[in-house]
């Protein structure tokens, strides 16, 4: 007759001591507790199965606790009273653990990221944009996920928080680089189908076209003003006060780097992999923009960028900082836009002070040609356009004093 074993309690598993080698402490029906010369507490399981006798491993005490050990062995008894061996269950479902860790949204997320980025199909800057993007809105609710088990209804959820927010053109930028994500997931053989697209026409469409500008020197002044008495981040008013200076793409100055500047020449040169044209484009710098600069190199000249993330110096900040500086200052999203200073710059330099249109428009780096229908390159003009930067910076020094408005047209013909 086989002896009796009397069941552990919890105070024999906790006091049980380490020896030279290794003991078990038997609790019974298989289970009995590994002690090791090192301190070691292991829940094995002992057990036969067909003609061959098995040890499943349960955990480690006391992670493991004695009532936790036991429940396991009931589950594996119940397996084996099925005819399926414990072992092999946990070596399958370790294995799908495995699959669906390897399948998760945000996995197969940055393995697109890195395929597209890698292959020179975008810009470094679009490039961290993206994955910006995707690690602050999408990866926190979806990116543990098994991609395969996504619905529509969940991707909405997010995309329609984010819009929310005021962030609707966002919102779209994100579903457009999901349904490429999902789409790399199909063809890899992770997903089924690309859920994204079952949300076209979800969100509201973004108005494109009307960014809010003051365009009349009487409501350009209050804000260049409000800028140069913001005392929120130095860098970023550093930007607001050269975003009307250029009246450039916001996402041109934000990612601005600083061997892209020759003060010697004044000329700030960007690359055409960060132009909307994608034509290299020439801006002009003004003695008040080189002010600017050089105080802000002696914050960020050790870097890359002008403006740096306030979280990593290897991202340029956010494309919501303007606006955020702007709402902080009390302007709303319908008074002032980042974007907004090129309609202002647009509109006073032609209709206020008269200033040649060519020279205008080519300085917004939109498309120009002569009269012959040929674009007009970087260069074309240089020499008219910096003096009118320069004309342009004294006109807003001038407005923000309270000057009395002169045409620049009246100016130089009074020279």
């Amino acid at each position: 007759m086989p002896k009796r074993i009397t069941p552990l309690s919890d105070i024999q598993v906790k006091n049980a001591k380490p020896q030279e080698k290794d003991y078990k402490l038997m609790d019974g029906f298989g289970l009995f507790l590994l002690v090791t010369p090192t301190n070691g507490k292991l829940w094995r399981f002992d057990y036969r199965y067909g003609d061959k006798r098995k040890v499943l491993a349960f955990g480690a005490y006391p992670s493991i606790t004695l009532a936790e050990a036991r429940q396991r062995r009931e589950d594996a008894k119940k397996l084996l009273a099925n005819g399926v061996d414990p072992g092999e269950m946990k070596k399958a479902l370790k294995s799908t653990d495995k699959d669906i860790a390897a399948n998760t949204f945000e996995v197969i997320a940055r393995q697109w990221h890195l395929k597209f980025s890698s292959a020179g199909k975008w810009s470094p800057t679009h490039a961290a944009d993206i994955l910006h993007r995707l690690e602050k809105d999408i990866f926190p609710p979806l990116g543990s996920r098994p991609i395969s088990e996504i619905k529509p209804m969940d991707l909405l959820k997010v995309l329609e928080r984010i819009a929310s927010r005021g962030a609707l053109d966002t919102a779209h930028r994100l579903r457009h680089h999901c349904g490429m994500i999902f789409r790399y997931a199909v063809v890899t053989e992770r997903a089924e189908r690309d859920i994204a697209a079952d949300l076209r026409g979800a969100l509201p469409a973004v108005k494109n076209g009307h960014h809010a500008a003051p365009t009349t020197p009487q409501s350009l002044q209050p804000l260049l003003r409000a800028i140069d008495a913001y005392e929120g981040s130095y860098i970023v008013k550093c930007a607001l006060q050269l975003l009307p200076l250029f009246f450039c793409r916001p996402g041109e100055l934000r990612a601005a780097e600083w061997t892209e500047f020759d003060f010697d020449k004044a000329i700030w040169e960007i690359p055409a992999t960060r132009m909307k044209m994608k034509q290299p484009h020439i801006v002009p710098l003004s003695k008040q923009a080189i002010a600017i600069l050089e105080s802000l190199q002696s914050l960020t000249g050790f870097g890359k960028y002008l403006f740096p993330c306030q979280r990593s110096t290897l991202r340029c900040m956010s494309d919501n900082a303007y606006n955020a500086a702007l709402r902080r200052m009390g302007f709303t999203k319908d008074e002032a836009t980042a974007h907004g200073f090129r309609a202002s710059a647009r509109t006073i330099l032609d209709e206020v002070l008269h200033m040649p249109v060519v020279l205008i428009e080519h300085q917004l780096s939109h498309s120009v040609r002569d009269p012959l229908g040929r674009a007009y390159n970087r260069t074309s003009h240089l020499t008219e356009r910096k003096k009118m930067m320069q004309q342009w910076a004294d006109y807003l020094d001038g407005l923000k004093t309270g000057a009395k408005v002169i045409r620049i047209s009246d100016r130089t013909a009074a020279k």
